[in-house]
């Protein structure tokens, strides 16, 4: 029998499918020598810089709060790293810093979606937005990318879910999962749709900063007209290995950050004000390391496209972040069954596509966040269990 308090959850909550990732975590504990290649959490240190600029402003009492928006010294660096590195230009009054960009997209929903609403989102998705979405009374609704486009956009995917109750559309390059690319001249496509049906637009640049050559970033608010119906968001947690510092950003015009600088407070007051000087330290000191590992990434990437082409599996070719978003059809199982049955006879830990808003799916997210001799030997274990059930089936 169900709780009293389970009884009275309000409706807005609802209810999601977190049973799967609980059953691969708890299978995961009961074995040796797993291999996690699922979860979008770096396997390198943050950079030592940025651990002593912690320390050095635990030392100083720098641990009291700060102002909702976050450190004035914080928000202007941001603005400077936003248009050195991608042209945009924002002023600190622009900028508010949040725990993660988890709550910049909790903020941005709670100060622009009403009950009825319709938010477009780049599918397959990272599900935080169907969540926040749907706690605010919206309605998300994916917009589908394909393999054979290498999960690129296609506009006229977009344009063809737009309805009177489109209230935005959400726009994450490169995407989680896929890792794909939106082009520059896609993003502008973007822009101009977004003036003629007059819709707002989140871009998400988390993974901005890990970008595979050939493929270019277009920021969408340097465009003409856009940065008044944008809201950028950016952060610290992939590009430096800081995820469990909890710093995330959203960049907008002066008057809508204005607006919600009181319901941020009422979020949590303030970013975790020694988590605010790491990233200061993150953004002003050296970048070498951040290049560094970037480059680890790209050796880790062209391993495992090789390396999933032999096992017999085909996947749309990652422009940037650090997955891999893998057809696992060829093996006969869909991808929920996929990954329970290879972590339990492996312990190689993928996560399925059901995971990112595609039920019954035929994908796999792989994360290349271990370093390679840990990802040569997964996909050795892979391949022998690939080999095993076509064996078994012949």
């Amino acid at each position: 029998m169900s709780s009293l308090l389970f009884q009275r959850t309000a409706p807005r909550i609802v209810e999601e499918d977190g049973a799967f990732r609980t059953r691969m975590l708890e299978i995961a504990t009961g074995l040796d020598n797993v291999i996690a290649l699922g979860r979008g959490d770096p396997d390198f240190h943050t950079p030592k810089h940025v651990v002593e600029a912690a320390k050095q402003a635990l030392d100083d009492n720098q641990h009291h709060y700060t102002g909702p928006t976050g450190l004035p010294q914080l928000r202007a660096a941001i603005c400077d790293n936003l248009k050195s590195r991608y042209g945009l230009d924002y002023t600190a009054d622009e900028i508010i810093v949040t725990a993660g960009v988890q709550e910049s997209i909790m903020l941005c929903m709670l100060g622009l979606v009403q009950a009825g609403d319709e938010v477009l989102i780049t599918s397959p998705r990272f599900t935080t937005y169907d969540t926040a979405v749907q706690l605010c009374g919206g309605t998300p609704m994916p917009v589908p990318t394909h393999q054979k486009d290498d999960f690129a956009l296609d506009v006229a995917e977009i344009e063809s879910r737009i309805t009177d109750k489109t209230r935005m559309f959400v726009l994450v390059s490169p995407n989680n999962p896929t890792g794909a690319v939106t082009p520059p001249d896609v993003i502008r496509k973007i822009a101009d749709l977004a003036i003629a049906h007059d819709i707002l637009i989140i871009a998400d640049e988390i993974y901005a900063a890990l970008i595979y050559p050939p493929h270019e970033h277009l920021s969408l608010a340097t465009l003409p007209g856009m940065k008044e119906r944008t809201i950028t968001l950016n952060g610290f947690s992939k590009t430096y290995a800081m995820t469990g510092w909890r710093v995330g950003y959203m960049a907008a015009p002066a008057d809508f950050v204005d607006k919600l600088t009181e319901p941020r407070h009422t979020l949590s007051i303030n970013t975790c004000t020694v988590s605010q000087f790491a990233a200061l330290a993150a953004l002003t000191g050296p970048q070498d390391e951040m290049q560094a590992t970037f480059r680890e990434y790209a050796e880790r990437r062209d391993y495992l496209m090789g390396a999933l082409t032999e096992a017999g599996f085909s996947y749309g070719a990652p422009g940037g972040a650090f997955y891999i978003y893998t057809n696992i059809s060829s093996s006969g199982m869909k991808a929920k069954e996929f990954c329970e049955t290879l972590l339990r006879q492996t312990g190689v830990m993928v996560f399925p596509g059901d995971m990112f808003g595609e039920p019954n799916s035929d994908f796999i997210r792989i994360s290349y966040l271990q370093p390679l001799p840990l990802i040569e030997e997964a996909m050795r274990r892979i391949k022998a269990f690939v080999a095993s059930r076509t064996e078994a089936s012949a």
